[in-house]
């Protein structure tokens, strides 16, 4: 029994594992070594759903009025945690996708930003500890999220626009998703002009809907 129990704690530990991955194994992850990966649980014409396992994050928070104003602070601020600036003074290896969660909110307000680096794999389970407040480490809890994926750059609004078509679909299934905010999620640096892979996510509530938008609805 007690072999048994080794066993299943040793799978589970490298199932956790395996969600920070070979970017191999995503088309659309080619800028870095580990990507965070997921399970495809369905997908339409118009999102797709997605399994992802708990992970770990190296995340900052950043208020600003437009989305372009807070990530070039909040990409920094992180980008020193893995060049070095933690308790271990280690440096980590960069991984996609980066994640930003945006409220919801009027143009004209203040909002809180929140930039999240993934760690890799070797840090999953004991990361540095940042040396700067601003910065921490959070876990994202197994979930299931709507996403789409749009090319180009991110901007505030090509990531609202596909945000709210995306919002639109969701509410017209009747799917039931956590609002007040969403994620932006970016797989390219800045270098990368052409080919670009960005999506919006939306964390589903209840079981995911699997369903086409009808025809009245499209017409």
């Amino acid at each position: 029994m007690i072999f048994v129990s080794g066993l299943v704690c040793f799978l589970l530990v490298l199932t956790a594992e395996a969600r920070v991955g070979n970017s191999s194994e995503l088309s659309f992850c080619t800028e870095t070594p580990e990507c965070l990966l997921f399970d495809l649980i369905c997908k339409t014409k118009d999102y797709e759903v997605r399994h992802y396992d708990s992970v770990k994050w190296v995340s900052t928070n950043e208020k600003s009025f437009f989305m372009e104003m807070a990530m070039p602070v909040a990409f920094n601020r992180l980008f020193k945690y893995i060049s070095g600036e933690n308790q271990m003074g280690k440096k980590i290896q960069m991984t996609s996708p980066v994640v930003v969660k945006i409220p919801d909110k009027r143009f004209w307000q203040m909002g809180t930003y929140t930039m999240s680096f993934l760690l890799p794999t070797e840090h999953q389970e004991n990361p540095p500890k940042p040396t700067n407040s601003d910065v921490y480490i959070t876990d994202t809890p197994d979930m299931k999220v709507y996403a789409y994926s749009y090319g180009g750059w991110m901007t505030t609004f090509s990531d609202s626009s596909n945000a709210n078509d995306l919002s639109k679909t969701l509410d017209s299934v009747k799917a039931k998703y956590k609002k007040g905010s969403h994620c932006a999620v970016g797989y390219n640096s800045p270098m990368r002009m052409f080919n670009r892979h960005n999506e919006v996510w939306f964390v589903a509530e209840d079981e995911p809907v699997c369903e086409e938008k009808s025809s009245e609805e499209t017409d």
